[in-house]
């Protein structure tokens, strides 16, 4: 799963068998740590609830969480969509946006890059480049 954030945008990227693991298991994490001691971990996780009315996004205790409701995210797999969205408010006039997306092989080849459980470009051969 790769995670992007920008400002107050969360992206996360899912393989196939992410894809297919959280509709599965209801819930994939990964981890990367910045140092050796403790407190230097963020964790980031999706978790399929029944309970979700709605995606939504908390951040406590150093793991970001990203919640979606299950039979959209089941609905969602089991389809060509590609991703699944939403506009958060923060309060004010802020809000955070988050973006869910099945990760794509990329047209041009990447060295070091491993794509063998990307989902299949829906543009791979007509030329374009990621």
């Amino acid at each position: 799963m790769k995670l992007r954030i920008q400002r107050n945008s969360l992206r996360l990227r899912l393989t196939q068998s992410e894809v297919a693991g959280l509709a599965e298991r209801g819930r994939i994490a990964e981890s990367i740590r910045f140092g050796p001691g403790e407190g230097t971990e963020l964790r980031y996780e999706l978790v399929a609830s029944e309970a979700a009315p709605s995606l939504t996004a908390s951040f406590l205790g150093g793991v970001v969480a990203v919640t979606i409701p299950a039979g959209r995210v089941r609905d969602w797999a089991g389809s060509e969509e590609v991703s699944l969205d939403a506009q958060i408010p923060l309060g004010s006039e802020e809000s955070l946006k988050i973006l869910v997306e099945k990760d794509f092989k990329c047209l041009a080849p990447r060295p070091g890059e491993d794509e063998s459980d990307a989902f299949p470009h829906p543009k791979e051969g007509c030329g374009d480049c990621c």
